[in-house]
């Protein structure tokens, strides 16, 4: 059979003698043939200009009820929360992040004994599963901190500090579970071995079983990682015993630090904050920060652009007359 250009359908090959014309032309319809409806804005000065300066006067004002309203968070009223914080920590790295074991935390007795290969290098020690693996674990902040009112030049007044109530309940009750048994936490969690750079196993975190092991409140919430090299993170409880009597009264305090935790490796810093919360949370000047730049910007490209605006229509419409 001779090939001619003609017998091509669409240009594909071409067809079999008495065989159906087979074409690459899509479907006639609305979808495949482009014929959808659709709304193309046309942006002018009298739709653009507006957007600017609404934008800038809604966020403008909520950005400084935001940062006064963070700023006001000194006052030691109602529940004090103490934080520690550290500097030049990146709990955000890709391979720090992943390092970690959920279904070894989630008390999975396989992954307990057998822990998944991205702990590595925190996986094994001494030919034993580590437990809990991963280097976020490894590396859990272990200082101790102990506040103390100061009464007649000593310091003997310990300012009670709450321990339990510190982490997420969605990561105490269902994120976190020790391995399951009968026996005691010692016994569950034989034949592993401790982070390389604890100095006890975890299950003696704590004489109270109900806060010890994995469901330990302190690890649950170093094992949530922070966003930033420098963060804090919620430490212990102040309750306020009575509304008559304020949570911390005035006076002199004595913070005592059992230092464990190295932070010259790193070339980071170390620090205690106690804060109270409000409608917003703890105080954080960053989000009214943003809104305030970014309402200050949208304005600010608004009047900008209305200069623009004015002078050239200003220039067009002469040149018509003049013409």
């Amino acid at each position: 059979m001779s090939y001619m250009p003609k017998d091509e359908v669409d240009g594909g090959p071409p067809c079999a003698p008495g065989g159906a014309a087979k074409t690459r032309r899509p479907d006639n319809t609305a979808f495949k043939q482009q014929r959808l409806p659709a709304w193309q804005p046309i942006l002018t000065a009298g739709t653009v200009l507006p957007t600017f300066f609404i934008i800038g006067l809604i966020f403008i004002p909520i950005g400084i009820g935001i940062f006064v309203t963070s700023n006001n968070i000194r006052e030691i009223e109602g529940n004090v929360f103490m934080y520690y914080g550290l500097s030049n920590f990146y709990q955000n790295h890709r391979r720090y992040v992943k390092s970690r074991d959920d279904s070894q935390l989630n008390g999975d007795p396989t992954a307990l004994l057998n822990p998944s290969k991205e702990c590595e290098p925190y996986r094994r020690n001494e030919d034993k599963p580590i437990a809990p693996c991963g280097a976020i674990a490894n590396s859990m902040f272990n200082d101790t901190l102990e506040l103390f009112l100061v009464v007649n030049g000593s310091y003997s007044a310990a300012i009670p500090l709450k321990k339990k109530g510190i982490a997420w309940w969605t990561d105490k009750n269902v994120k976190f579970r020790n391995p399951p048994g009968e026996g005691s936490l010692e016994e569950r969690f034989k034949d592993t071995t401790k982070p390389v750079n604890w100095v006890k196993p975890v299950y003696l975190l704590d004489s109270d079983q109900d806060n010890n092991g994995f469901i330990n409140e302190d690890f649950i919430v170093w094992m949530r990682t922070a966003a930033l090299p420098t963060f804090r993170k919620l430490y212990r409880l102040i309750e306020r015993k009575s509304n008559l009597h304020p949570t911390l009264p005035a006076g002199d305090y004595f913070l005592n630090i059992t230092y464990n935790y190295p932070v010259h490796s790193f070339d980071g810093r170390k620090r205690m904050i106690l804060s109270t919360i409000s409608w917003m949370g703890g105080k954080n000047p960053f989000l009214g920060i943003a809104y305030i730049t970014t309402g200050s910007i949208s304005f600010l490209l608004g009047v900008v652009l209305l200069v623009i605006n004015h002078k050239y229509r200003n220039s067009s419409n002469t040149a018509d007359i003049t013409i």
